[in-house]
């Protein structure tokens, strides 16, 4: 297998991925998005390599297919103007000059052959590798694509993920927590607070008794005492 027919065989496998049923298998979705991200990533990178490479070695193809068209033109040149000079030549009656360049006209045809059969030979490999080129970029820019879905995926999901585990949390926590339970831990703490509240209140109130009691038993001496006075104070006037 070769190293174009590998990249273009993972090209493939990647894109067909299905990568809702790789989630519902996951234990930890998050973890294995993370990882296909990762994956992804790192395809791509050497895709994108290796397509550099194919597409290097295309471009220096062409160049050596159009240096050979240009050989081939210019063999096609010298043989011509071999071919005109015998012709000179000859009609001067320079027969061994004639055969001469006659010679050189032949050799150049050949030259001029063998470039062009290079030619014919390299176009068909050269139109095929650029197919394959062709391929290799669609595949590319199809697996940038997914990569970007697949992060925004990626993104949407662990978010909602993570608030779905925080709305469970809190349900949990408020199922184990009845403010409106008296058995419950905190309805009993409740309760004992109300108690030492209404200790504190009833303490308070015994003491503000006891102080009116005091301040109600000095106001009746008083009075006695004025009482007296001025029952005194009637006696003395008869």
């Amino acid at each position: 297998m070769t190293q174009k027919q590998t990249i273009l065989g993972r090209i493939s496998q990647l894109g067909r991925a299905n990568i809702n049923a790789m989630l519902d298998r996951a234990e930890d979705p998050e973890k294995m998005l993370d990882q296909l991200v990762r994956d992804y990533t790192n395809s791509i990178a050497e895709a994108e390599e290796a397509v550099a490479q194919t597409i290097a070695n295309v471009r220096m193809a062409e160049s050596d297919l159009r240096t050979d068209e240009a050989a081939a033109r210019e063999w096609g040149d010298k043989a011509a103007a071999a071919s005109r000079k015998a012709d000179e030549r000859r009609a001067a009656g320079d027969t061994a000059g004639a055969d001469k360049f006659d010679h050189l006209a032949k050799v150049a045809i050949g030259r001029q052959i063998g470039y062009e059969r290079n030619v014919e030979a390299a176009r068909p490999a050269i139109e095929q590798q650029n197919a394959t080129v062709d391929q290799l970029k669609t595949g590319l820019t199809q697996m940038k694509t997914k990569l970007a879905d697949l992060k925004s995926r990626r993104d949407t999901l662990v978010a909602r993920a993570r608030s779905v585990a925080a709305q469970d949390r809190v349900q949990s926590a408020l199922g184990h927590l009845d403010v409106m339970d008296p058995t419950s831990e905190l309805g009993r703490f409740e309760d004992k607070i109300r108690r030492e509240e209404a200790l504190v209140q009833g303490r308070a109130e015994a003491q503000s008794t006891s102080l009116e009691d005091a301040f109600d038993e000095l106001e009746e001496a008083d009075t006695d005492a004025e009482v007296a006075a001025r029952l005194a104070s009637l006696k003395n006037q008869s």
